[in-house]
């Protein structure tokens, strides 16, 4: 079990990583969102690309942000069973969850986003249909990226779980990490 709560650690750090990358991300699109407005509005030039690299921005924080997200307990739940019951049985409905639906969907959507989106793309260097637009197949790597990384994290917490039910540790139940 210990080189396995090692695995985890080790998939938490990238996940955290990866998250600052994300956040920064954001703080970028909404520089070059604020940029672009006044540039297009204040001084009456306008360019694709800033409008792109926008989009590319947020989409990549959307991305590599969710195992981050789901690192620190903050995804979307919905909380009609599951505030209500046991934090063991929290631990089991997580378990099943993980199993059942993130890492079947995660794995299935990787592959297909590769196969389907990213490498079409990268074969022929897909570029924007509009004048003075960026590459297309670069944020679409970063599809099939974003679900690899949020099935990582996926079996980390997976980890997590059976670690705690096992009782080999105690999570804290704010963030959902193994305390000392």
């Amino acid at each position: 079990m210990q080189s396995l709560l090692k695995l985890s650690s080790w998939i938490d750090f990238i996940g955290y990583r990866i998250g600052k990358v994300a956040n920064i991300a954001i703080l970028l699109s909404c520089v070059v969102s604020a940029t672009n407005a006044l540039v297009r509005y204040g001084f009456n030039w306008s360019n694709n690309w800033p409008l792109e690299l926008q989009w590319y921005l947020f989409g990549a924080a959307v991305m590599l942000g969710a195992p981050y997200t789901f690192q620190k307990n903050e995804h979307v739940r919905v909380d009609l069973i599951y505030g209500h019951v046991s934090e063991r049985t929290q631990f089991w409905i997580d378990v099943f969850g993980i199993i059942v639906f993130l890492l079947p969907a995660c794995l299935l959507f990787t592959w297909l986003s590769w196969k389907a989106l990213f490498l079409p793309s990268w074969d022929i260097l897909e570029q924007s249909a509009n004048a003075g637009g960026l590459p297309r197949y670069p944020i679409k790597l970063i599809v099939p990226v974003g679900f690899a990384l949020l099935a990582l994290q996926g079996i980390s917490e997976l980890i997590k779980r059976i670690a705690a039910l096992a009782g080999k540790v105690h999570l804290d139940t704010k963030y959902e990490r193994p305390v000392q």
